[in-house]
């Protein structure tokens, strides 16, 4: 299952990549909300990876904690953390600034991945 883990963090990051960097082709509700929708799409599949033996109730729980952790720490503005999302990699992990609406768009993210994580799993012990 671990691989499928991979490939699906894998995926989700060009994607998500991919969203950004040609976001004038998509609709404007997409452009706005998809890089965060499959960011925390990522970090359920990572947790996922990391932690194949546990529950999904835990690794969403996990992911929703993480993730909105990351988007609370956007509160804390200092020079040294500031200069870090300053950078391209800190930008696309720790963002930039605090909004609510990302809170939104990660909890989406989250419950969509794990319904495509049981539809999946269902499918795959189907066969």
């Amino acid at each position: 299952m671990r691989i499928l883990y991979l490939i699906a963090i894998a995926s989700t990051i060009l994607l998500g990549l991919a969203s950004r960097k040609w976001s004038v082709l998509l609709m404007p509700f997409l452009a706005l909300n998809a890089g965060d929708v499959l960011w925390a799409m990522m970090v359920y599949f990572g947790f996922r990876f990391l932690l194949t033996h546990k529950s999904t109730l835990t690794v969403i729980l996990l992911s929703f904690l993480f993730s909105f952790g990351i988007e609370f720490s956007q509160l804390y503005q200092e020079d040294w953390i500031n200069q870090i999302r300053g950078t391209s990699l800190g930008a696309l992990i720790f963002g930039k600034g605090f909004l609510i609406e990302d809170l939104i768009r990660y909890s989406v993210g989250i419950i969509f991945a794990a319904v495509l994580d049981k539809m999946a799993i269902k499918f795959i012990l189907r066969s």
